[in-house]
């Protein structure tokens, strides 16, 4: 189905009582920000940004070097950038995905396939070893085709899956709409190994994890600038300062302190939106028993799941680049985006007509040319980062931190072995060059997504590059 964008009166109405504000930050359980740093202290560790990769950074060093002292740096509060504006979905790929792992590091996908099912083990054996209350549960996620050439070529990456590890399952349309009704799906691939999580709980409850092991952190913090010494780094703060024998820099799309890492990343908007709870009725009209999370398979695409209180949370499609890599607070309402999500959420499911959406926001997700997050140190290896996961960080976080933590240790794992960890990303070009370049990349997706996925010459010259743009 390729959605209409012409905004219907009932659309609009759907969010004539919006607040605009994060469903998962709006919770009586956020927790009071830890106070900013207004001294000089030291450490063995600094985590740079508390969002997913730092509290895993800073969770699994203080569980593999207890008499450390560790400590985290964070500029907002704890989740509240992107780790507590997105989806919810935890995957177990590492790659953005199969295809795009397969077209990239075909030889080792096996290995990153196998390691990102242990890598969703193992935060479902963290969630449960520190008691996290975050709804977590191993729904699965549902690609759904709403085009004949979508639902065409599922079968085929059922089989080719399977190949390299994965258990994906192939649903033709009876069977697809039996499990959740919606007049426009053709056929989906099941995926098994994804789990749906309360992100913000999530990050509070990693925050509380971190505190029990001795982590101390900082909040309303920003990192000013940063200094190589022979101890290790200077890092400068508003009020205070750390000498820190080693760093990791989790800083996700917001401008990084190191100036070459920008050259790698596109800060890029997504909007979301959540229903109010739906009636028993409602939930009636459209299945969806198993909480399934959901993704379309457009290039522009929407994401889609329910939440632990009965709502619908719909977001997606438009991912929106802003001049001069914009990053700021006023970015994050954007009328037209959510305009155009309530049409197509009621294209997608017309029967429930008249309900209401209770909020709207943005997020900021850290885009690179591979889709997936990449590695580096600096500093003669006294610190190390982890960007680019392009709107799949909350399963691969964990992942990035680990190798992140390797890298700084100098230590040889298969995870520092494999050749997704020692590229590169191609960079992206600077400004004035980077807006039109990006923008007309968004209107040839928007293309092919009106004329049956067909890709015209620049999509097919950044394919043979292995080049890309996403959310």
């Amino acid at each position: 189905m390729f959605f209409n964008n012409r905004i219907r009166p009932q659309s609009l109405n759907a969010l004539a009582e919006v607040k605009y504000q994060p469903f998962w930050l709006d919770d009586s359980a956020r927790p009071e920000p830890a106070p900013a740093l207004t001294s000089s202290i030291q450490a063995d560790l600094t985590v740079i940004g508390a969002g997913f990769t730092g509290l895993w950074s800073a969770l699994l060093a203080k569980q593999q070097f207890p008499t450390r002292e560790v400590i985290v740096l964070e500029a907002g509060e704890v989740a509240s950038g992107a780790s507590g504006r997105n989806g919810g979905f935890v995957a177990s790929s590492l790659t953005h995905g199969f295809q795009n792992g397969k077209s990239r590091w075909r030889k080792e996908l096996p290995a990153l396939v196998e390691l990102g099912h242990r890598n969703l083990d193992d935060i479902e054996a963290t969630v449960k070893e520190f008691k996290i209350d975050c709804d977590f549960l191993r729904s699965g996620e549902l690609d759904v085709a709403t085009e004949k050439y979508q639902a065409e070529q599922m079968p085929q990456e059922a089989e080719d899956s399977a190949r390299y590890g994965e258990r994906k399952r192939f649903l033709n349309q009876e069977e697809i709409r039996a499990r959740v009704h919606s007049p426009s799906y053709l056929a989906a691939l099941y995926d098994p190994n994804v789990a749906m999580v309360n992100p913000a709980r999530l990050a509070w409850g990693l925050k509380r994890a971190c505190k029990e092991l001795g982590v101390k952190f900082y909040e309303h913090t920003q990192v000013l600038q940063m200094e190589e010494n022979r101890a290790g780094v200077l890092i400068k703060t508003q009020y205070g300062q750390v000498e820190s024998r080693r760093v990791a820099l989790a800083t996700n799309a917001f401008p990084p302190l190191m100036k070459h890492l920008s050259f790698y990343i596109v800060p890029v908007y997504d909007y979301v939106l959540t229903t109010e709870p739906l009636s028993a009725a409602q939930r009636d009209s459209i299945g969806w028993k198993n909480r399934e999370g959901i993704g379309d398979g457009g290039n522009q695409f929407h994401y889609y799941r329910t939440t632990e209180d009965g709502r619908i949370l719909w977001g997606g499609y438009d991912a929106v680049y802003y001049r001069n890599n914009g990053v700021a607070p006023q970015l994050e309402n954007h009328p037209q985006s959510f305009a155009k999500l309530s049409e197509h959420f009621f294209q997608t499911f017309p029967q429930l007509s008249g309900l209401k959406f209770s909020h709207a926001w943005g997020g900021v997700i850290d885009t690179c040319s591979r889709y997936s997050v990449f590695w580096g140190t600096a500093f003669r290896g006294k610190l190390s980062y982890a960007l680019g996961y392009t709107g799949l960080g909350v399963g691969a976080s964990r992942f990035g931190a680990l190798t992140m933590l390797d890298l700084l240790e100098q230590r040889e794992t298969e995870r520092t072995a494999l050749q997704m960890t020692r590229q590169k990303p191609f960079p992206f070009p600077p400004e004035p060059f980077r807006a039109p370049i990006i923008n007309f990349t968004r209107w040839s997706l928007n293309q092919a997504d009106e004329n049956m996925g067909r890709r015209n010459l620049w999509l097919k010259i950044l394919d043979a590059l292995k080049l890309g743009f996403d959310s």
